[in-house]
């Protein structure tokens, strides 16, 4: 096109339509992309519907569960699980909701051919008498990878017997309710735990782990009654969880590593504890962090303890954005350990470093708001604390802490006073 044989406006009125054509076939274009991309939309949806309509449901009930709270279970729940963990098309194993049934004593094995999926809608019960002598579990679910536990089911522990024998020494064994071992990618989401005789959940060589919505209850006297706890196992997430216990709200052991508890609360209980550690084994904990987390009526609320003469090492903590209710100790370091007391004075201990206090509030039920009470021959290092205030709860006078061979740094307002013991 000779563009200076045109007139002005020609030359624009031919502009234009060049410009309308092009834009019209970059639309067609784009509709046909759309089109495309609505099409493999529509592929996938009916790829993912296939999926779930060829996903087995095994209920045990169709295997012969009497569902009734009094006839054993036990043998029903294996034989569902056998079929089950066979299936390779991602198997649903379920416990219907508005029944109760009763188990002793089961563990689910795996592998299983596929991810599997256990629907807990439905309630579980303990026998209601001393029903073994054994170090056991209640519900085993051990050497299973990507399994989801989820529902609106409870699992009752019925521990009330359990406690009494205890505290009169006739029972030197209680079952743990639910135990998780050797497994990688594991979820388990808004089921109920409550009353066990001893501890609630145990994640022992479990990898890449997340325990969401979970409610776990039992009375503040009720002995060891942990609500969850994770040893030599790493990439744990636990969150938005409440737990009420007679024990650690979680315990964190030995040979963990990136362990994360968040968005939950604990209360009454004895607060989230990392240990005891060192008493028989040389520790490993490292990359620790609670977050977001409220405490309410606990003994402790964010603690680090440790046997003396102990070996090891536990290092990398967060302590974040936590919320303290007429908690007894809010925040405590201690390598003295002893919970019988008359314990022996021994040298040594785990080295305790790098642990980070922040944006901590509330109110302690003792003037002892912070005790970090560290060996004279494995001081604690890298002790850091900022933007810390605990008030004595009904009191004016101002809280204290107790420090001990720990050597750190404080930022911003901190309360009570630390004073970090002077460097070696």
């Amino acid at each position: 096109m000779n563009w200076n044989r045109l007139s002005p406006l020609r030359a624009f009125l031919h502009f234009l339509r060049q410009w309308h054509l092009n834009l019209t076939m970059i639309l067609a274009l784009k509709r046909t992309a759309v089109r495309h991309a609505f099409i493999m939309l529509l592929v996938l949806v009916w790829a993912i519907r296939s999926a779930q309509c060829h996903q087995q449901k095994y209920n045990v009930v169709r295997f012969h569960a009497a569902a009734d709270g009094k006839t054993d279970d036990s043998q029903a729940f294996l034989a569902t699980w056998q079929a089950a963990c066979s299936d390779q098309a991602r198997p649903i194993m379920v416990i219907p909701g508005r029944r109760t049934f009763l188990l002793s004593e089961v563990t689910f094995q795996g592998p299983c051919k596929s991810p599997i999926t256990i629907q807990l809608d439905g309630n579980i019960v303990a026998p209601n008498h001393i029903w073994t002598t054994e170090q056991t579990n209640l519900l085993t679910i051990h050497g299973v990878d990507n399994l989801t536990l989820d529902g609106k089911g409870e699992i009752d522990g019925r521990g009330a017997i359990w406690w009494d024998c205890y505290n009169n020494k006739r029972c030197h064994t209680r079952p743990i309710l639910l135990a998780f071992s050797l497994c990688n990618d594991l979820w388990v989401r808004n089921i109920r735990l409550k009353n066990s005789a001893d501890k609630h959940m145990t994640l022992f060589q479990c990898n890449q782990a997340l325990i969401d919505g979970v409610s776990i209850t039992a009375p503040a006297d009720s002995p060891n009654t942990d609500g969850i706890t994770v040893a030599s196992s790493n990439s744990t997430t636990i969150s938005n969880c409440s737990i009420q216990s007679g024990d650690d709200c979680v315990s964190i052991l030995s040979h963990t590593k990136n362990i994360t508890v968040t968005h939950s609360t604990c209360g009454p209980g004895h607060g989230i504890s990392v240990g005891s550690l060192g008493k028989s084994e040389r520790a490993k904990v490292e990359q620790i962090v609670i977050t977001n987390c409220s405490f309410v009526g606990t003994m402790n609320g964010v603690r680090i303890k440790s046997w003396q003469g102990g070996k090891g090492y536990a290092k990398g903590f967060l302590f974040a954005s936590l919320n303290m209710t007429e908690v007894q100790y809010p925040i405590v370091i201690d390598q003295f350990y002893c919970p019988q007391g008359n314990c022996p004075t021994k040298p040594g201990g785990v080295a305790i470093s790098d642990a980070k206090f922040i944006d901590i509030q509330g109110t302690s039920s003792e003037q002892e708001a912070i005790k970090l009470l560290c060996s004279q021959s494995v001081h604690c290092h890298g002790i850091y604390l900022s933007n810390v205030n605990l008030s004595w709860v009904n009191h004016t006078t101002p809280t204290n802490a107790t420090i001990l061979n720990a050597h750190g740094t404080t930022e911003g307002m901190v309360i009570p006073t630390i004073q970090f013991s002077e460097s070696l």
